[in-house]
């Protein structure tokens, strides 16, 4: 048995040439490859110790997934707009960070259809694709507008999220992979319903404001041996060790014989890993 110990950040990953995504955990400075390891038993104990993401400092809980409070409360990566970008306050003069804002919010985005627990409206940054999709466990991911910032991604994922969900069922994904959907159908369908709100944000924010894409579908696989009848979710807060046979990894999730672990929760923890 070999050991690892660190602070543990959100799962990485790749697709290889088949579309099945490879997954490492980074644990400290290094990295575990993990497809290897399904069929094997691992060890993962919390030690109680948890090191801010951002300034590295020791804190009791973690805030915004691996942050101190005070950085919770200060940094603009943490703030309410960027689970919500149509909340934006940088034109108020309000923004927590303007430089990083302006590096991170006003960059193109993409606004996307994605087959998850069902299919569902999201958006990301231009550089997150396909890193966005599997985070979220989607089998299926289609990019239907490039929009010039954030904010106005917002706005178009408000009008279609009155049509479909903007949320993952993620109980629902981890028990199996949702029926393919045809994506570019389905965007052919929605767009048609939401013209007039197109029109209403492309005259505030000019003709370059939105740009409709016409993309294949990318198909996403993921290294699944079984999935889960019933999803029981595992807690290092309440038992501080998990003991169990890895089965399969889907988005964020370890998944195990006898439960699953959503390894972003747990950013900045301190584990012991023993495989």
């Amino acid at each position: 048995m070999s050991d690892m110990q660190g602070t543990v950040k959100k799962l990485r990953s790749s697709l290889d040439e088949a579309q099945q995504v490879v997954y490492q955990l980074p644990v400290g400075d290094a990295l575990l490859d993990l497809n290897p390891l399904i069929g094997k038993s691992i060890r993962l104990t919390y030690t109680g110790n948890i090191e801010c993401l951002n300034c590295a400092k020791p804190t009791k809980k973690s805030y915004s997934q691996g942050h101190c409070y005070v950085c919770m409360k200060k940094l603009a990566s943490c703030d309410m707009c960027i689970m919500k970008p149509e909340t934006c306050h940088y034109a108020q003069g309000t923004c927590r960070e303007p430089s990083w804002g302006e590096a991170n919010c006003f960059v193109p985005h993409y606004v996307y259809l994605s087959n998850t627990s069902g299919i569902k409206v999201g958006i990301t940054r231009h550089t997150q694709l396909p890193t966005r999709w599997i985070d979220q466990g989607a089998t299926q991911g289609l990019p239907i507008f490039k929009v010039k910032s954030r904010y106005i991604s917002g706005l178009v994922e408000i009008a279609l999220a009155k049509l479909v969900a903007d949320k993952t069922h993620w109980q629902a994904m981890l028990k199996g992979n949702n029926e393919a959907i045809d994506l570019n159908e389905k965007a052919h369908e929605l767009i048609a319903q939401i013209e007039a709100a197109l029109v209403d944000i492309i005259s505030v924010h000019g003709d370059d404001a939105i740009e409709r894409l016409e993309l294949p579908i990318q198909e996403i696989h993921y290294p699944v041996t079984e999935f889960p009848n019933k999803v029981k979710s595992y807690n290092l807060d309440k038992v501080p060790e998990i003991n169990d046979v890895l089965i399969g990894i889907k988005g964020q999730y370890l998944i195990f014989e006898n439960g699953v672990i959503n390894i972003r929760k747990y950013t900045s923890y301190e584990l012991i890993v023993e495989v």
